[in-house]
């Protein structure tokens, strides 16, 4: 998706991308996100959270005061276990959190950085894109507004939803969605 956004035709000295969450990992390792930012980076200011910090907290204050007011467009996945962001099953506090960016002590087996749905759903539009079979049963909870799963939480007008046929097949003929959810076919 980033190398297709890359080639099109925009004002990039204009754009200015934040990250939505990290993993607590070194600069480079595999598991972080900002790996995927890193051709973006060439074309866009990118704004990295600072997880290499030793103290997560104050780094997660700086972020938080680079934020722009709102966002024009927020780019989320969905994972396997309907979280969105690093907002952990079970847990409402950090994605519920008045804060505009929270520390995970633990999620997925590391500390993160995460934008609340504060900021997230503040945005004038979201982006999901989910693909895989291992998908499916989350993207189907999620479409039926199933409470117990974060992705829940994010504000549904003004959402587009990307989908492989794996991750929902024949989605918009088995399950109706409402009039503020946007599903491009």
């Amino acid at each position: 998706m980033l190398d297709a956004l890359i080639s099109m035709d925009v004002p990039w000295e204009r754009v200015e991308v934040w990250q939505v969450d990290e993993r607590v990992a070194p600069d480079g390792h595999e598991a972080r996100n900002a790996n995927q930012l890193h051709e973006l980076s060439t074309v866009a200011k990118v704004h990295l959270m600072a997880v290499a910090s030793l103290d997560l907290r104050a780094a997660a204050r700086r972020y938080s005061a680079s934020l722009p007011d709102r966002f024009d467009i927020v780019h989320l996945g969905l994972g396997a276990d309907g979280h969105m962001a690093s907002w952990p099953p079970g847990d409402v506090t950090v994605r519920e959190s008045p804060r505009s960016v929270e520390v995970v002590e633990s999620f997925n087996g590391w500390p993160r950085l995460t934008l609340t749905s504060r900021v997230v759903n503040r945005a004038r539009s979201r982006v999901v894109l989910t693909s895989g079979d291992t998908k499916r049963p989350m993207v189907e909870r999620w479409l039926l507004a199933d409470p117990t799963i974060p992705a829940t939480a994010l504000r549904r007008t003004d959402t587009w939803v990307f989908v492989d046929q794996a991750a929902a097949p024949g989605v918009a003929i088995l399950h109706p969605v409402d009039a503020e959810f946007d599903l491009p076919t």
